[in-house]
């Protein structure tokens, strides 16, 4: 691969993605930096009955809600005097993939195959890329997974490389990449060489597919436990998931808060082929969390669907072996043997439930399989191999890198939370680095819905913006 013909890709990436996605992106900006982003959204033209009927023709969805009454229990002994929330937890791992995404997946072959495409290409990790496999071999569409899985040394992280077999597994191609910008570049080409659709995590289909998980979820708690919940906690990486549960659950007439949950990975850089395989979690961590957080559209289309500012209540992260130790917490106290991301949201919960009154439901949104490679042991041991030390005490002692601290009891798990404040900033700090000129009233309209904030944080903000800038200057 020329640096010549990197660039000559990269300089097509717009007619590619358009081509390959069959949206036109461009119909939907407006202003300096604003757009039309529920525009964009109802340009599938699917109303969440239509997304329900896909999900029940693919046999996703339609999950069971748990409650966890030994996990409450012993919540309960940690926290004060009536306090202690009832934890549900929504078994996604119960899809025929074994993740929520499977919901991302549903609705973006079913419009692969209504568009008329012969097949399906997603970039992914694996979960997703099971997800659109599964849908694809019930929807006879053919798929390619582009998976970033090797460091320099052709190193895999046991997590990804469970999960390549299980898109193996369910009749995907999957195409291998070691870290780096190889990744983009490679899937740009697959896209315009195979003409295939781009089943990207960040359309509105993808979306749209997640909104029905915010609405079973909704509709389950009214029914089974007539109430709503206090709050909902979503594992967030990309901002996909925790998006389409609030527009979801929104949608059902719910408008519970939304607490975002990340692995604290800080110091680490994703991109970076010393520090990959010196991580033990490939998704629902910081090192996406973030930046997506301030800059959703980072993402492999033109405008990300996913804008979680738009919608959480409070972002709070957990350490590794916080997750870990919940990981194993689970199977042992309720029999339930499942993956890190959905346990890291549940290992937040533990601990924000003891804030919560006993009648309070504390619902943690999703759940995930686990397999040789994705279990806790397999991803320690690995961990241990690549120099990291796993120890036992105060988890919050961790260095993301170089230690694992799994807690010595249930007491010490608990969560650190992130300013929202500082997100939103960064936010409207990055937008205003790409405007075309001096935002407008409409543009000013749109940062305010765009970081969950009202006109006055955000005109405040740009104005201590400007001054550091006129102070540097």
């Amino acid at each position: 691969m020329s640096a010549s013909e990197y660039q000559a890709v990269m300089g097509r990436r717009n007619a590619i993605m358009k081509s390959a996605v069959g949206l036109d992106y461009s119909n939907y900006e407006s202003g300096s930096l604003a757009f039309d982003y529920e525009g964009l959204m109802a340009a599938t033209g699917l109303s969440m009955q239509d997304v329900l009927a896909v999900m029940q023709d693919y046999g996703v969805g339609n999950t069971p809600l748990l409650e966890l009454k030994n996990i409450t229990a012993l919540a309960r002994k940690y926290a004060g005097p009536g306090r202690g929330a009832r934890i549900l937890v929504k078994d996604e791992a119960c899809n025929p993939s074994g993740s929520f995404k499977a919901r991302r997946a549903a609705l973006s072959v079913h419009i692969a195959k209504r568009l008329g495409y012969k097949g399906v290409i997603t970039a992914t990790s694996g979960n997703y890329g099971a997800a659109v496999a599964s849908c694809c071999a019930k929807a006879g569409l053919a798929c390619i997974v582009v998976q970033e899985c090797y460091d320099a040394r052709g190193i895999g992280q046991p997590e990804i490389v469970e999960k390549a077999r299980k898109c193996e597994a369910l009749g995907a191609e999957v195409v291998q990449l070691s870290v780096g910008p190889e990744l983009f570049y490679v899937f740009l080409r697959l896209l315009e060489d195979t003409g295939y659709f781009n089943a990207s995590l960040y359309t509105p289909y993808a979306i749209q597919g997640v909104e029905s998980l915010g609405h079973e979820l909704a509709t389950q708690c009214q029914g089974l436990y007539g109430q709503a919940p206090a709050a909902v906690i979503a594992t967030n990486a990309g901002g996909g998931n925790l998006t389409g549960t609030a527009r979801g659950m929104r949608k059902a007439g719910c408008d519970a808060p939304l607490i975002a949950a990340s692995v604290d990975l800080s110091g680490l850089h994703m991109a970076s082929d010393s520090q990959f395989n010196r991580k033990s979690f490939t998704t629902g961590h910081t090192g996406f969390g973030m930046p997506f957080t301030t800059w959703p559209d980072r993402s492999d289309v033109p405008r990300s669907a996913a804008r979680p500012l738009r919608y959480l209540s409070r972002y709070v992260t957990v350490t590794q072996g916080e997750v870990f130790y919940m990981t194993e917490m689970l199977a042992v106290l309720e029999g339930m043997e499942r993956g890190p991301a959905g346990n890291t949201s549940l290992a937040a919960a533990f601990a924000i439930a003891q804030e919560l009154p006993w009648e309070a439901l504390l619902v943690v949104q999703e759940t995930e399989y686990t397999g040789a490679g994705k279990h806790q042991n397999a991803q320690l041991d690995f961990a241990r191999r690549q120099g990291i030390d796993i120890l036992t005490g105060c988890p919050k002692d961790q260095v993301p890198g170089r230690t694992i601290i799994l807690p010595e009891h249930p007491g010490q798990l608990g969560v650190k939370d992130l300013d929202l404040a500082r997100l939103r900033r960064s936010l409207i700090s990055r937008a205003l680095e790409g405007a075309k000129h001096p935002p407008e009233a409409l543009d000013l309209a749109f940062l305010a819905e765009e970081t969950g904030a009202d006109a006055a944080f955000v005109a405040e903000t740009i104005q201590q913006l400007q001054e550091e800038q006129h102070e540097t200057t």
